[in-house]
């Protein structure tokens, strides 16, 4: 199970608030939307990858994934069984900064939704 406070590393976070900022979504769920894309896009996270998560964005993990927490965890303990706690949530961290990376220069809602 994924920790009950999450963050991401400061780069990712500053991506999702930049895009906040130009299309009006909220952090939490362009990340649900960008781990999605990410899961869906084949990506896989291993330990060589791991990045300190160091953004100062510390919410509860029903803020972070919301509707979306139970999916969102299966798929995490389905594609990385052996992974738990801080591991699954550097795993979850890696796919979000991963899908966001093909989000992150939308200007409007309008060309984000598009994109999707």
């Amino acid at each position: 199970m994924l920790p009950n406070r999450m963050q991401l590393t400061k780069t990712v976070e500053d991506q999702l608030k930049r895009l906040k900022s130009n299309t009006n979504i909220t952090p939490n769920v362009s990340a649900r939307i960008a781990f999605f894309r990410s899961v869906e896009s084949g990506f896989t996270f291993t330990k060589a990858d791991e990045k300190k998560l160091d953004g100062s964005l510390v919410l509860d993990k029903i803020t972070w994934l919301g509707e979306t927490q139970l999916i969102t965890e299966q798929v995490l303990k389905l594609k990385y069984p052996e992974f738990e706690g801080k591991a699954l949530q550097s795993a979850w961290a890696a796919h979000v900064e991963d899908g966001i990376a093909a989000l992150r220069n939308h200007r409007t809602l309008n060309d984000f939704s598009n994109s999707i």
